[in-house]
């Protein structure tokens, strides 16, 4: 005989099998696909968080790169773009703490960092209208 209340309970999780060897045994490896709204969505946050620098973008890339197609194909694109950027940003922060040059390159790392936010912002606001953008300055790092 059932009750009422047990029957409104959550199911309990499953154990976590073992191995023949006792080491525990995860999920597979293969994730699915990203449906065409997280495909777009995702490809949209790597241009927008090109703001700040080339980590995101490349770290989307990795996770999603064989989930996605436009995914793959945006952050690669937002990651060859926020890439040398990013790179002098980080020089030129450097050499801003250098005496009497260093307001000089205060001035172009913030220069840098306005341009590649605005770039970065036109770009997220392209794809997420669903359509692939292609920045107009941009070195092909990846392929």
């Amino acid at each position: 005989m059932s009750n009422n209340a047990d029957q409104h309970r959550e199911p309990r999780s499953r154990p976590v099998s073992r191995g023949s060897d006792g080491a525990f045994q995860g999920s597979s490896s293969d994730a699915l696909p990203l449906t065409p709204s997280e495909d777009r969505q995702w490809a949209t946050l790597a241009h927008f968080l090109g703001i700040l620098g080339f980590v995101p973008s490349l770290i989307i890339f990795l996770i999603f790169r064989d989930r996605g197609q436009f995914t793959a194909q945006e952050s690669k694109e937002a990651f060859n773009f926020t890439f040398p950027p990013s790179i002098l940003a980080a020089i030129s922060l450097l050499l801003s703490l250098l005496p009497v040059v260093g307001g000089i390159f205060a001035v172009l790392n913030a220069v840098i960092w306005v341009t590649l936010a605005a770039f970065s912002v036109a770009a997220g606001i392209h794809v997420n209208r669903g359509r692939p953008y292609r920045y107009p300055f941009n070195l092909r790092i990846f392929h």
